[in-house]
């Protein structure tokens, strides 16, 4: 039992999956944000140009 939880411990074969799946996850966070950002910014532009058009 001692051999098996050792071997557990040192098991590090998911770690790196891991760690690309949260990499993954704070860019895709961060592309939510930027076009989110983006999309209220042009909307508002656009707004004011078909108000000034109108």
């Amino acid at each position: 039992m001692k051999n098996l939880v050792a071997r557990f411990v040192k098991d590090e074969s998911g770690a790196t999956a891991i760690e690309y799946g949260l990499i993954a996850a704070g860019i895709a966070l961060a592309i939510i944000t930027v076009v989110n950002n983006l999309g209220s910014t042009l909307n508002t532009k656009f707004t004011a140009i078909s108000t000034g058009l109108k």
